[in-house]
């Protein structure tokens, strides 16, 4: 199940972006190390209109690192793949799931054992709303 949030709003506030990565143990000063001013925008490579929000809810995706309560950036612009991550309606239902064609057989996949794949059928209707870019995951324990 996903959440469409809307839209992306382009012309954000760019960020500062350091040259160095900062290990997961002793901090390291930074200041000396900023290399440039970075947009999201840039980073996350947002052409609004083509490009959308979407909330996803669940854990059928985890296995591509997309877990319940991530949001994730979408790409209307891109031709969905073999492979890709994508937001599609299977009968009117919104999902997240990896694109599997093979011949003319079509099957969306999750990436979590616990659910089995969904094979579109004849007389299924499978719209593609566009290609999974980017995920973005709250660390804030009270968000």
């Amino acid at each position: 199940m996903v959440s469409v949030l809307g839209p992306i709003a382009s012309g954000g506030e760019p960020l500062p972006l350091y040259s160095f990565r900062v290990p997961a143990g002793f901090p390291s000063p930074a200041a000396d190390h900023m290399e440039q001013q970075i947009s999201l925008d840039e980073l996350f490579d947002i052409r609004a209109p083509h490009m959308y929000l979407v909330r996803i809810d669940g854990d059928s995706m985890q296995g591509a690192g997309i877990f319940d309560g991530d949001l994730v950036v979408v790409d209307r612009s891109i031709e969905a793949r073999h492979g890709h991550i994508v937001i599609a309606a299977v009968n009117a239902e919104p999902v997240c799931k990896r694109l599997q064609k093979i011949g003319q057989q079509v099957a969306l996949l999750s990436e979590n054992r616990r659910y089995a794949p969904r094979y579109i059928l004849e007389g299924d209707e499978l719209l593609i709303w566009g290609v999974v870019t980017f995920s973005v995951r709250s660390h804030d324990p009270c968000a």
